[in-house]
């Protein structure tokens, strides 16, 4: 039984070396990685049911006590009997694609030993097939695991020769010699067969870890190539940006070609084929158009579904990845191959790694796009509101001055227009530096002086080194507006407006405050955070200057009103020093 024992394990040695060349073969690993399906449970069935074959081939034959091995077996005699590794090929089949294909690889392999005769052929096909089944609906039990662990095949391999020496006793015959055959066999097909089941699924289990890994790999490579070409695609879709990106993609990916499009043209191609593939030519055909449609990768495994005319174009086989941007597809690169073999789980693995990143960068870049102009049109339409406010009262003001003073009035007019052309130029940038807002804010007190003149006075106190600090344009102006004709409104004489702008470490504090009456408590915490409905005013040209400077600079610049205890109110405000500070 010994001698048996090693014979069986150097014949095993022999069927797991083809196991190992299998698993090597890219073919093999890629019918691992498919989902099953009838034509995957077919291509098992076949493929395990020629592995048992094989197994039967690499046996030894028995006669009562006595065994010797043979190179080639046609035929068994009445008392004889084939101890081999048959079951090792249909076990692994029931455990990696389940009952039906563990039962279809079984009858194969088991119709095959059948045809071979022998006093037990027909306990042993029976017990094939059956062993198959049932390997196949225990993997049923450890279906959260890939392929099953080595531990738990060798106990399934184990169980497989017993069920067939089980029926060998009940079903074969004469009974002494099946009890004379069970006792040389039995434990040496055991020990083989359960070990050559263990090793076979640790190498399963390793070809799959190795693909796991490349398919990791190659989302890091993915990574880094969409990191290289986002650049290029950022700057738009155009000819150039598409040559630049297919250039290095078909040095970073190892395609025959690649070729880049926008939802209506091919922009480049570079690579194979690039005499009749040329750029500007109207994308075509169904494949095409239901990327573009769909947003999903697909394959094209030949060349009337790749729809190229030429008979002898070397592109047999493509990945075709969408080009996302938000919802939209804006174009297709297409990842081209020589073979259809060629496109393997790394291929796809990269594909997929690709158009995910790109296309969430692009929709990134798309979101910023959108929020910087969501927020630039915010600002201007602000903006808007508060201009037509100055304009419609200083309007009034050269109205009646007309009737008192025309000379005054048409020097007010001039003054009017100087403001209103510093004005346009200032409000072409949602940030301006300061020493602009000031000069548009002195344009604007020369015109209320000469209204005013009697009524009150403007003092400004502005240190040094505040020149160059960055706040929204028209922000002063409505503020000292605000504080004359609200905050003086009942004060005919004696009027006092004091603008401050400080330098206190990384900020400029800007104050505006008034002598006049102050604003009514119940206004006092909500003037600038919202729309102030009142006849007199405090309302909108506050709150648009609080919500530009918020939305422009962040909450530390808000608005603060306070009342003073002398009397009048006083309104504060802090910019960024340098523009790092607001970043």
């Amino acid at each position: 039984m010994d001698h048996l024992t090693v014979m069986l394990i150097e014949r095993m040695g022999i069927l797991l070396t083809f196991a190992f060349i299998l698993t090597r073969i890219p073919l093999f690993r890629k019918l691992l990685d498919r989902e099953r399906h009838l034509g995957t449970s077919i291509t098992y069935s076949i493929l395990f049911g020629l592995f048992g074959i094989a197994g039967t081939y690499a046996g030894i034959v028995v006669q009562e006590e006595a065994y010797f091995p043979a190179l080639w077996i046609f035929a068994l005699g009445e008392n004889e009997l084939i101890a081999s590794s048959t079951m090792v090929g249909v076990v692994i089949g029931g455990l990696l694609g389940g009952p039906v294909v563990g039962l279809l690889a079984g009858l194969i392999a088991g119709a095959h030993i059948y045809t071979l005769g022998g006093f037990a052929a027909l306990p042993v096909g029976i017990s094939i097939p059956l062993t198959g089944l049932l390997a196949g609906y225990v993997a049923r039990f450890f279906s959260q695991e890939r392929v099953i662990s080595p531990s738990k095949a060798l106990f399934i391999g184990m169980f497989a020769p017993v069920v067939q020496m089980s029926l060998l006793l009940i079903l074969a015959g004469p009974p002494e010699l099946v009890r004379t055959v069970v006792n040389v066999v039995g434990i040496p097909m055991v020990l083989t067969n359960s070990i050559s089941i263990a090793i076979f699924t640790t190498m399963i289990r390793v070809a799959m870890r190795e693909e796991e890994r490349s398919a990791a790999l190659e989302a890091e490579r993915a990574f880094t190539i969409a990191e290289r070409i986002l650049p290029h695609l950022k700057m738009g879709l155009t000819p150039q940006t598409a040559q630049a990106a297919a250039l290095l993609l078909h040095h970073e990916v190892k395609a025959a070609a690649v070729a880049v499009t926008n939802r209506e043209k091919i922009l480049a191609h570079v690579g194979a084929g690039g005499d009749h593939h040329l750029p500007g030519e109207t994308i075509r055909g169904d494949l095409n158009m239901r990327v573009l449609h769909s947003g999903m990768i697909e394959k094209g495994l030949n060349r009337e579904v790749l729809s190229c005319t030429k008979k002898n174009c070397p592109l047999q086989a493509a990945i075709l990845v969408p080009i996302r941007e938000g919802e939209s597809v804006v174009g297709l690169i297409k990842l081209y191959f020589r073979r259809p073999q060629q496109i393997g789980k790394v291929q796809e693995a990269l594909a997929k790694g690709l158009s995910n990143l790109i296309s969430n960068q692009l929709t990134l870049e798309l979101t910023e796009k959108m929020k910087s102009l969501m927020k630039d049109a915010e600002v201007r339409m602000l903006q808007a509101q508060v201009h037509p406010h100055f304009l419609f009262n200083t309007l009034n003001s050269i109205v009646t001055l007309i009737r008192i003073d025309p000379q005054l009035a048409r020097h007010m007019t001039i003054q009017l227009g100087n403001f209103m052309r510093l004005n346009l130029r200032l409000t072409s940038s949602p940030l301006i530096p300061l020493r602009q807002e000031l000069d548009h804010l002195f344009t604007y007190l020369e015109i209320i002086n000469i209204r005013f003149s009697e009524q009150l006075a403007v003092y400004c106190e502005v240190t040094e080194g505040v020149d160059d600090a960055l706040i929204p344009p028209g922000t002063l102006q409505p503020l000292v507006e605000n504080s004359i004709h609200h905050g003086l409104h009942h004060k005919p004489s004696g009027g006092e407006v004091k603008l401050v702008v400080k330098k206190e470490e990384h900020l400029i504090r800007i104050s505006i405050e008034d002598n006049g009456a102050g604003i009514p408590e119940e206004k006092l915490g909500v003037i600038g955070k919202i729309q102030l409905e009142s006849r007199n005013g405090n309302g909108i040209g506050v709150y648009n200057v609080n919500q530009r400077l918020v939305s422009l600079l962040g909450s530390v610049s808000a608005l603060s009103f306070v009342n003073k205890p002398e009397g009048g109110c006083r309104v504060t405000f802090a910019i960024p020093l340098h523009r790092k500070e607001m970043e």
